[in-house]
């Protein structure tokens, strides 16, 4: 999706939540990040918070489907190692899933097509990181699913600043808590990451080698 202001054109990737049958529309699940929220970030998001003051019947340009990963099903995924390359097929009966914050919805499209799928046996095993309880995206459709689907998708949070109710994991994404909750590595394991760069690149991706996950049981949204 794309915007201009005072002449910069502001450009966001954006995973629909609504499956590809689903015709004529598409669903979002954006999470607004306001001005002077963070202190790192005073401005907040740029792309999200045009999305939030959009009145109805307002445009925005939008261009795709991207990406590099297609879920052929079952338990089949074309993976492409860059966008001119041909896909590689691979089979994984065991999905492992790492998602920080927004990240979740590449996640949750995924699980949503693969669980209405009776003839579907694939097993989704999720690690989803947040900094509060409160930042949590779509847990009542998650907490929904592993209810209706406890065979074929398990769920586990973690947060940085819990509260005093909190009784899911704390703190970030290491080895202890991939090698509790996700697949263990072989031929038929496929782990997918989704969230800020620093998450990925000092807690999953070392944490993986650890564990001693391939690159070709990995993929980065």
């Amino acid at each position: 999706m794309c915007f201009q202001v005072n002449n910069d054109l502001v450009i966001r990737p954006y995973t629909p939540v609504s499956s590809d049958e689903e015709h004529g529309f598409f669903d979002l699940v954006v999470k607004v990040y306001f001005k002077n929220a963070h202190p790192m970030f005073p401005e907040g998001g740029k792309m999200t918070q045009y999305l939030d003051n959009m009145k109805l019947g307002e445009r925005i340009h939008v261009r795709g489907p991207n990406g590099l990963l297609v879920y052929i099903g079952p338990s089949t995924f074309a993976i492409k190692p860059n966008k001119k390359a041909l896909p590689d097929i691979r089979k994984a009966k065991k999905v492992g899933m790492i998602a920080g914050g927004s990240g979740l919805t590449p996640m949750y499209q995924l699980i949503k097509h693969a669980l209405k799928n009776p003839a579907d046996t694939t097993i989704f095993s999720l690690i989803y990181a947040n900094q509060t309880p409160n930042d949590i995206l779509c847990k009542d459709d998650l907490e929904l699913w592993t209810r209706q689907y406890s065979d074929r998708l398990s769920v586990y949070y973690t947060v940085d600043r819990p509260d005093d109710t909190w009784k899911g994991g704390v703190g970030f994404v290491n080895a202890d808590m991939i090698r509790a909750h996700l697949p263990a590595s072989g031929s038929d394991t496929l782990v997918l990451m989704c969230g800020p760069p620093p998450m990925i690149k000092f807690a999953c991706l070392p944490s993986l080698d650890t564990l001693g996950y391939t690159e070709q049981m990995r993929f980065v949204y």
